[in-house]
């Protein structure tokens, strides 16, 4: 199935935008995990829109994730971890005009095609971003299992639009940055870009348009020695994941296609020895080599596409009448979603580097 993502954990992501709840199944936890209640919450808020900020939707949800199996006196059972996030603040009626009229860059039209016209195209239903709220759920839950493992993940924004700030240390990231990015609503390396991106969104959602932006993910403490060539190489495993994110567009680890650019003698990363552990000067390979985990810190970027809903007269296909037509899109959306990505990024690393670990024999079932 399309929304089950299977390897030695298995994630099962269910629910549509407008429906009474969204949700997630984990199945092959280890048992006797304990899970901080708190903790999590704190993490999948991380996601959520906020009162009043403009640079995100005005659907505010309180996105109370409730845990309904697999959990009990505070930790995994090792039975499959069921849980849920309500719908509390839906709008249907702004989507009344949809039904006939395929959004650009959503997937209407190639849905009504899968779906022979029977998906649910309230909010985007099962194609909408708000799916992306069990997927943290997820990604959170795994995330405390890491961390007591001395594996933490964490991410920020490196870019929207064309306003960049720096990308990290790929050689001495540290565990108090990722620890500092963990705790802010808009994770910066310079806070003093913040205003300058805001301003960027601003402008797009004065124009009734949107941007994208950048998401740069660092993975510290992940053992050397970890992923298999051909197929399952910890690039293929995360990008396999990743791309479960509806608005990410496009992966890139460690140089990325800036490689594309380098002499053989550039890009390449001499190792030596630090007190008898290997490691290498530069991390032009992002902490991979040959789909197997080098020991050095894993970089990647995903590139998230500006939202497809803009209030911006569009012209589309009327797929009843098969004849062109003019769509304003109604409804509350993010003028950039690229913010509230950066934790769902962090999720869904969170989810694949937990997997890895377990198939490798690093955390027993």
């Amino acid at each position: 199935m399309s929304s089950i993502w299977n390897r030695t954990l298995t994630l099962s992501i269910f629910g549509e935008s407008h429906g009474s709840a969204v949700g997630m199944v984990l199945d092959h936890l280890p048992a006797g995990e304990p899970i901080d209640l708190e903790e999590l919450r704190a993490f999948t808020r991380r996601r959520t829109a906020k009162k009043g900020d403009s640079a995100s939707t005005a659907r505010t949800e309180p996105d109370l994730p409730e845990l309904i199996s697999g959990f009990y006196r505070g930790k995994t059972t090792g039975t499959p971890l069921a849980g849920i996030i309500k719908n509390t603040d839906t709008r249907s009626k702004d989507y009344g005009n949809l039904e006939y009229l395929a959004r650009p860059g959503h997937a209407d039209y190639t849905g009504r095609l899968r779906y022979h016209g029977a998906n649910d195209l309230r909010g985007g239903g099962h194609f909408s971003g708000r799916l992306t709220a069990p997927l943290t759920l997820a990604g959170g839950i795994c995330k405390q299992i890491l961390e007591r493992r001395g594996i933490r993940i964490a991410s920020h924004v490196l870019s929207i639009k064309d306003v960049a700030e720096q990308r990290f240390d790929p050689v001495n990231l540290s565990v108090e940055t990722a620890e500092a990015l963990q705790k802010v609503q808009f994770p910066l390396l310079d806070p003093s870009m913040e205003a300058k991106m805001r301003a960027v969104i601003e402008e797009a959602r004065l124009r009734q348009d949107s941007v994208g932006g950048v998401i740069e993910c660092g993975i510290l403490g992940f053992p050397a020695g970890i992923g298999s060539p051909i197929f399952d190489g910890v690039e293929n495993v995360l990008s396999s994941i990743l791309f479960g994110v509806p608005a990410v567009k496009g992966i890139e680890f460690g140089e990325g296609f800036g490689s594309s650019l380098l002499y053989g003698s550039q890009n390449n990363d001499p190792f030596y020895l630090d007190h008898g552990q290997v490691k290498t000067r530069t991390n032009h390979h992002g902490g991979i080599l040959g789909g197997i985990s080098s020991g050095m810190p894993i970089i990647f970027r995903a590139a998230v596409k500006p939202t497809s809903s803009i209030s911006q007269p569009q012209r589309t296909i009327d797929m009843q009448a098969m004849e062109e037509a003019e769509l304003v899109v109604r409804g509350r959306h993010d003028p950039c979603v690229a913010v509230r990505a950066a934790v769902v990024i962090e999720a869904a690393a969170n989810i694949a580097i937990l997997d890895l670990m377990m198939e490798h024999g690093k955390i027993a079932l």
